[in-house]
């Protein structure tokens, strides 16, 4: 992920609910429980961890059973150490305590437990990158000690493959027209990871360590969705056992689920952009706009995809009275800029929200150079009486506006091409108008209509009108 391009907007439910969230989570509410559950007969080792005969009282106070049940005892123990649940009262003793943090699981506010939370994740996503236990037994040699040379293992590299495949699914939950709320094939998730964006057909070296790469996710999330960051449904065992598959990546579509599903919670996606944003990177959440003025929510919003701009500016609009929010809106259009079309046409988009009440605001800005023709089109879609035909001159400079509006917010896109197409055909004499237009504007947008029109001699036009203009404007 690039830090200079801010990500899609992701919607996240209420602190409160999110926190809700955390404290079901089967990890911390297990690390509570033990938090409370220690007392003065508690004792640990050097490392905080608790000793091995207290392990199996740990696991009657958790309800656990089975071969499992002092493994995740002492990982709800550790967590809740990590965390401040439970403090190290003497070391050398190995005596604990209650920790200062405890209490904001029933007292706290909800970004009080969330920040516990958080540590419990980072907990967890560290755990996550370290080698099973079986690979850590084998690489022991003859005095106990690991040899960590023999376990093929770069804790950075580790680190960074699970941050990297997290910022993909993340990315492909909040990415409008992505996964959303649907789960994602672990092979696909793999494949995002290991396979070059320019190879058409993977050759079986790769599919190889796509194949790897899956074993290893599978290993990993079924860490993580104890502590509430993904939904996760495991690869079917089965099909490790199944040695007449060629290739784990090789699976029909129908059978995509036996290969592994995972989904971001909304718990997840919460943790996961407090991650991006402690990187470094921008990961904007709809509704961070709706406390700021008119400017920063269209200048905000001029890259969100549509449906989170419309969600952003209902935000916004929720907390103002429409004829005020419409006046600011307008103040915060105006503008020769590089931005300024664009900003105009959020403007109107946002305007399209707002009821009749509004209409005051827009009769004022009737006479607007630039802001009369947007005023217009409002008043009309809304059915208002007397509205005043716009001047030529007004029509020539909306659609320059316009078309630069779509040239920041789309480029060179097919609809944009069917709109040059259209003026083209329905104006005779438009580029020999256009070029006068004083908009700033004026010259890339001709450009652009050469570059777009199909036509040779309609494009040779627009070109000779762009010259003309750029010319005019000292250029």
């Amino acid at each position: 992920m690039s830090e200079s391009s801010p990500l899609p907007p992701v919607r996240l439910t209420s602190e409160a609910e999110l926190a809700r969230d955390a404290l079901a989570t089967p990890l911390l509410s297990r690390a509570a429980r033990l938090a409370r559950w220690a007392g003065p007969d508690t004792r640990v080792g050097a490392g905080g961890e608790l000793v091995e005969e207290q392990l199996p009282g740990a696991a009657d106070a958790l309800g656990l059973t089975g071969d499992d049940a002092a493994a995740t005892a002492s990982e709800a123990w550790r967590v809740a150490v990590d965390t401040g649940l439970v403090e190290i009262v003497d070391e050398e003793e190995g005596t604990v305590a209650a920790g200062a943090d405890l209490a904001l699981l029933t007292s706290g506010a909800p970004q009080d437990v969330l920040g516990v939370w958080l540590t419990a994740l980072e907990t967890v996503l560290a755990d996550a990158s370290v080698p099973d236990l079986d690979d850590l037994v084998d690489a022991m040699d003859g005095g106990g000690e690991i040899d960590f040379s023999s376990l093929d293992w770069d804790p950075e590299a580790e680190a960074e493959f699970l941050d990297g495949v997290l910022g993909n699914l993340y990315l492909l939950t909040v990415s409008e027209g992505g996964a959303g709320e649907s789960p994602v094939p672990l092979p696909a998730l793999a494949a995002s990871m290991i396979v070059p964006d320019d190879m058409g057909e993977p050759t079986n070296d790769v599919l190889e360590q796509v194949s790897d790469a899956m074993m290893r996710l599978d290993d990993q999330f079924r860490l993580l969705e104890p502590v509430g960051l993904v939904d996760f449904q495991p690869v079917d065992e089965t099909l490790m056992a199944d040695t007449d598959e060629e290739s784990s990546v090789a699976a029909d579509e129908a059978d995509v689920s036996r290969y592994g599903m995972v989904r971001l919670t909304p718990l997840g996606l919460y943790g996961l952009r407090a991650r991006l944003l402690e990187s470094g990177l921008t990961a904007p959440a709809v509704g961070d706009l709706a406390d700021k003025g008119a400017d920063a929510l269209l200048d905000g919003t001029a890259a969100f995809p549509p449906t989170a701009a419309q969600a952003e500016t209902e935000q916004w609009l929720a907390r103002r009275e429409p004829l005020p929010a419409a006046r600011e809106l307008l103040a915060a259009a105006r503008g020769g800029d590089a931005g300024a079309p664009l900003r105009r046409l959020h403007c109107q988009q946002a305007l399209s929200l707002v009821g009749l009440e509004a209409e005051p605001a827009l009769r004022e800005v009737l006479d607007d150079a630039e802001l009369g023709g947007l005023a217009r089109v409002w008043l009309s879609e809304h059915g208002a009486a007397d509205v005043p035909p716009p001047s030529e001159a007004m029509i020539f400079w909306l659609t320059i506006d316009t078309i630069a509006a779509q040239l920041a917010a789309e480029g060179n896109s097919a609809e944009l091409q069917g709109l040059v197409e259209g003026l083209a055909q329905q104006h005779g004499g438009f580029f020999a108008a256009a070029w006068r237009v004083d908009h700033p504007a004026t010259p890339d947008v001709l450009e652009a209509m050469g570059r777009l029109h199909p036509d040779k001699k309609v494009a040779k036009e627009a070109r000779k009108a762009a010259f003309k203009a750029r010319s005019q404007q000292g250029g």
